[in-house]
């Protein structure tokens, strides 16, 4: 049984519940994440100090499109409608590709998963379950002799040999039997909940004090209550925790079947063929925009406007690019929305998304490729998983396949701080080699969708656009830095860990620099010190000191 299982279990039996992975044991800033450790005590990354020395130095600001490719994006939230990217050669709601790249009425971005007819793609299958059902035929059961392979055979029976694996250490009759058991009660809950509160979505905050003579009701509402405060956010909707509930029968499922076609029907590609573009809609909203808007927030919500709260960089514009799914992404629609990010202007691209497996990662590589070329700096959560990903797979990553790596990607860990549970996240993704920098990710506030309403969550998916908001703001004032000089500034700016830290996922005390490259926390202010020194010189980056790790 997995985690997951386990947990819901603990939540419905004894209120113990968690789909967090840290707990926050007292109430912190909203904005401790942008904070100042010497004034405040918190471990954030001294964002007033760094506009302060910008004001000081009278820098000048240009103004800097940051690409978020996520789950959506609320358009009309208060805080992110002033600093939406807007395509001024396309003509709205005219259905005409007045720019002719392709995306007709593209005006803030483009939705890779929805059908012309209007329709959106929600969730969709695992990675994992789509590999092994399409290399199922050819490899299961077969008695292979690998030194007899090819290289690209090798491969590919690697691959599936993992995926066979995967599926299968996740195949738990009593999980699959509980889960399929428990579904329909929670649902019931959640539909009396719907009908005493009089909405369809609600959050853990309009459960405090709700009562029911309805046992489902009173179980359903316990177990969302103790979910959201585990995770530090009480914001947390009935639909995502359902959401996740369903994701996991599909995973757990997938062994014995092979997973649906979500995007076939909807979307009409062929999601075999790079070359088939011109798909999806201009829907970057959808119906699952939390993770989307929650991201773009912490980057750019617009400052001092006296609402909210304030993202890390100042003038910045958000081009959406909707390519997540409740499921694994797409490489192809990676690929795709990276190109589309660089073609149209961007030079920050936010990516809080991941999977284990990554069967035409080549057209991702292509894709990171043209963005070195074109001068974009590609940000990546690292995940969270609390696993090493110098061994582990986890894609994107920079490593090529056919040999070399990217030098425009920064790979984003999660930190905390001592009130809030420590220093590393428990839940964060590390590496000596792969993982660059640590970053705030857990109990970030942000902006999320629906009555232009903010609240908490915490993920690598939060310590990413912390990296990409710091990026952006330093491109703002120094425009002519390059990718590499600009993740070379991040990573030497840092500020060195002081003290051991629990490796992610244990009680084990270790230096930041056994979990990360740098083995520091970045710091804005210390990047933009950094960044006007080096403004002043002819910048040379040294030679790379990043080894081959198990991956290459």
């Amino acid at each position: 049984m997995n985690k997951f299982s386990k947990l819901l279990i603990a939540g419905l039996l004894w209120g113990t519940a968690s789909f967090a992975q840290t707990a926050v044991k007292e109430a912190m800033p909203k904005d401790w994440h942008l904070q100042d450790h010497s004034t405040s005590g918190y471990n954030g990354i001294s964002l007033q100090q760094a506009y302060d020395f910008i004001k000081s130095k009278n820098l000048k600001s240009n103004k800097v499109i940051v690409a978020v490719i996520d789950s959506g994006i609320d358009t009309l939230h208060e805080d992110l409608k002033p600093v939406m990217w807007v395509n001024k050669k396309e003509i709205p709601g005219n259905g005409i590709d007045d720019d002719k790249n392709g995306y007709v009425d593209d005006i803030h971005g483009w939705n890779f998963l929805g059908g012309k007819d209007g329709r959106n793609v929600k969730e969709d299958s695992y990675e994992a379950a789509r590999v092994y059902h399409k290399l199922k035929g050819k490899w299961e059961g077969k008695n292979v002799d690998v030194s007899k392979l090819s290289k690209s055979e090798k491969t590919e029976y690697e691959t599936f040999i993992r995926a066979e694996q995967k599926i299968m250490g996740d195949a738990d009759p009593e999980e699959t039997a509980f889960l399929q058991a428990m579904l329909p009660k929670l649902k019931e809950g959640d539909s009396v909940i719907r009908k005493d509160l009089g909405k369809d979505e609600y959050s853990a905050k309009d459960l405090e004090g709700y009562t029911s003579d309805n046992p489902l009701a009173s179980t359903t509402s316990m177990m969302l209550v103790n979910i959201a405060k585990m995770n530090d956010g009480m914001d947390i909707k009935n639909t995502d925790i359902l959401g996740q509930f369903e994701s996991e029968i599909r995973k757990i499922e997938s062994a014995g079947k092979p997973p649906k076609e979500y995007r076939k029907e909807v979307v009409g590609d062929d999601p075999a063929n790079i070359n088939d573009i011109g798909y999806g809609n201009n829907d970057i909203m959808a119906e699952t925009s939390f993770h989307g808007t929650h991201v773009s927030g912490i980057i750019g919500a617009a400052r001092n406007n006296e609402l909210g709260m304030d993202g890390i960089a100042g003038n910045v514009e958000i081009m959406t690019l909707r390519a997540v799914p409740d499921g694994d992404e797409h490489d192809k629609d990676i690929a795709l929305a990276i190109r589309y990010a660089v073609d149209n202007g961007a030079k920050v691209v936010n990516m809080s998304f991941g999977k284990d497996f990554s069967p035409e990662k080549h057209w991702v590589d292509d894709a990171f490729r043209y963005a070195e070329k074109k001068g974009v700096l590609l940000i990546h959560a690292a995940g969270n998983d609390a696993k090493n990903i110098d061994s582990a797979h986890n894609y994107p990553n920079p490593v090529y396949v056919n040999g070399g790596r990217a030098t425009n990607v920064i790979t984003v860990g999660a930190s905390g701080d001592a009130k809030n549970g420590g220093h590393t996240a428990r839940f964060s993704n590390f590496g000596k080699e792969e993982v660059d920098v640590f970053a705030p990710g857990v109990g970030i506030y942000s902006t999320i969708p629906g009555g232009n309403t903010y609240g908490n969550a915490s993920g690598t998916s939060m310590a990413g656009p912390v990296v990409a908001g710091i990026a952006a703001l330093i491109l703002e004032h120094f425009p002519q830095f390059t990718p590499q000089q600009v993740k070379y500034i991040i990573e030497q700016s840092v500020t060195p860990a002081t003290e051991k830290v629990k490796k992610p996922g244990t009680d084990d005390l270790v230096d930041l620099k056994d979990l990360s490259r740098t083995g520091g926390y970045v710091n804005a202010y210390k990047a933009m010190v950094m960044a006007e020194e080096m403004s002043k010189t002819k910048m040379k980056l040294p030679k790379s000191k990043v080894k081959k790790s198990k991956k290459g």
